[in-house]
This record gives structure tokens, sequence and C-alpha cells, in this order.
């Protein structure tokens, strides 16, 4: 009988054994199975809908040959339940992720991000081209005129308006949300110029600050002169003098425009031909940059009327008729 006992309390103690160094190898299993590398060479779009769960979400993986043993999630979670709590949208899987980083990703909510930049000195009908090759956002050109109509504005008149970033947005976005941010930032920096304006600035209205610095923007790309550009307009405009500004020309020729002006494309009466035109066109003629409203809201002190382009990005300024045109002879007249 003892020997029985002895060799049953032997039986129990190495079963006991047996079932510890399992269970101890089961835990180890299930606390390394998260740190399993994804198999993929290449980053992948994962998205994650509503109702989808964590052993789901596995599984699929493993359907997709990104890993293996997918029934070992159903336990890990019990041990660590965080793992459990995913959250919806789209993520990127990324070569070198592990079924844990991509897990922590997807409970934190850490979804791609997307970005698109709208150039300043660009207008509309430009950013289109751009708006409607973005990912994951649906376009249709009249998305900015709803985005003036939500904020009280039934003009009709988007140009101008909206200002020229770097915006950043996740699948689950919509382009009137990106647009209206970039909306209100430029409202916000367009009221900051005009309340900072100087006091002898010949404008009445901040939409005409608006008009002017998208002229602005248009004509020079060299930071050191915006502010003589906007001293230029805003002599002239004092002196009732005309701007004469060939972006404006531009602007008004549309679609015909092809490179080059000619001297009836100057002398053709369009609203926004300011060589035809007294004062501003009626609306801007593109997206100024916040350089450029503050350039036009707090013009340089010099008494320059007249600029032209020395063909290298930056200009002459003159006071006189007579400088201006020994000017555009050097720098246009007699270009070969």
């Amino acid at each position: 009988m003892k020997k029985i006992l002895t060799v049953l309390l032997t039986f129990i103690m190495t079963a006991t054994t047996v079932l510890c160094i399992v269970g101890y190898w089961g835990y180890q299993q299930l606390i390394e199975y998260p740190n399993q590398a994804l198999t993929l060479d290449n980053p992948v779009e994962l998205s994650i809908s509503q109702g989808m769960n964590v052993t789901r979400l596995v599984k699929d993986l493993e359907d997709k040959q990104l890993l293996t043993d997918s029934w070992k999630v159903k336990y890990l979670v019990k041990l660590k339940p965080e793992f459990a709590h995913i959250k919806t949208g789209l993520y990127q899987i990324e070569p070198g992720d592990s079924l844990g980083s991509l897990l922590a990703k997807i409970n934190s909510g850490d979804e791609i991000t997307f970005s698109v930049t709208l150039i300043e000195g660009k207008t509309i009908k430009e950013w289109h081209e751009v708006l409607s090759t973005l990912p994951h956002l649906s376009f249709d050109e009249d998305v900015f005129n709803r985005i003036l109509v939500k904020n009280g504005d039934d003009s009709g008149l988007p140009e101008g308006k909206f200002f020229p970033e770097t915006y950043q947005y996740q699948a689950g976005d919509s382009l009137e949300s990106v647009l209206q941010r970039s909306y209100s930032l430029m409202q916000n920096t367009l009221n900051d110029a005009w309340q900072q304006r100087d006091k002898d600035l010949k404008l009445t209205t901040a939409y005409e600050l608006l008009t002017i610095a998208s002229i602005i923007e248009k004509e020079t790309g060299k930071p050191s002169e915006r502010d003589w550009v906007a001293a230029v307009f805003n002599n002239r405009l004092k002196l009732g003098m005309r701007l004469q500004t060939d972006p404006t020309v531009i602007y008004g020729m549309g679609d015909r425009y092809n490179g080059n002006i000619t001297r009836s494309d100057l002398r053709e009466h369009t609203a926004f031909n300011t060589y035809r035109i007294n004062g501003l066109p009626p609306t801007p003629i593109a997206a100024p940059s916040k350089a450029a409203l503050f350039a036009a809201a707090k013009p340089a002190d010099v008494s320059y009327l007249y600029f032209v382009s020395k063909n290298d990005g930056s200009h002459v300024f003159s006071d006189t008729l007579l400088q201006h045109n020994r000017a555009v002879n050097e720098y246009q007249r007699n270009r070969k």
C-alpha cells in the first residue's frame, strides 16, 4: 500500500511538473506572440470597419499570409485585454511591424495621415487639379461655394478666400472639412492683417486688401520686394493712377492665355484688365500668402510708382516715368 501511494504521489508530482512546464511554455508562447513579425515587403493599407473585433482582424491577417497561429489571439486578449480595444479607421502596416506594434496603432487610433498642399499664387481652378487626385477624398468643383454659403457668404466668389498651406487629413475626413480649415485660416489671417494696416492705406475693406495681396503674390516671388510692390500699388491708388499690372490681364484672359500678352490683350476691355479699368479688379486673382497679405497692409515707406522685371525674379523700381522707361529699355525692349 505504501508503495502504491509512493508511486501515485510520484505520478502526481511528475504530472504537475509537466503541466507547469507546458503551462509556462504556453504562457511564454502567448506573451511572445505579439512580437511575431508580419511578413511583408511593402507598406499595406488596412481598413478597420465598424464591428470588426481583434479575433477577426488577426484571422484576416493570417488569411493574407501576414502571420501564423491566429488562434492564439483569443487567449492573448485574456492576458492583455488592451489588445481587444481596436478602433475603426484606415491604418498602414509597415515592413518591420509586429503584431503587437500593429495592434498598438489600432488601439490608439493612429490612422494613416495624408496631406495636401495648396500652393500660394495659384487660382481655385489650378487647385482643382490637385484636389481631384487626392486619395480617400471625394472632389467636386462646387465644394468651395458650399463652404462660402455655410459661412454666410453668398457671393459665389471663392477666389482668394482660402489660405494656401499644407493640410493633413485622414481617410474618414471630408474634403469640405479640409477646405473649411483653409477658409477659416484665411479669414483669421486677413482679419489680423486688416487690423494692423497702415493708417494711410488707400483701401476701404479687408476684401480690397485680399485683392491687392493676390496681385502682389503674382507680381513677385522675392520676399524683399513684396512691400515695395505693395507701395507702388498703394501710391498709384492714392494718385488715381491705374494699377497696370500684367497678372490681372492674364487672369481676365482665362483659358485664352498661352504664355504671352499682346498689345491687343492690353487694350481689351475686361473686368480685370487694370490697364483699362480704374482701381482694383472685382475679385482677387489668386491665393495670397500671409507675407503678401501683411505686405499689402503695411507697404514700404517709399515713393515708387513703377517697377519692371529684370528677368531674374527681381525688379527695378522707379519714381518717375522717365526712370521707368530707361529700365524698360534696358531690361525688356533690348532683350535678344
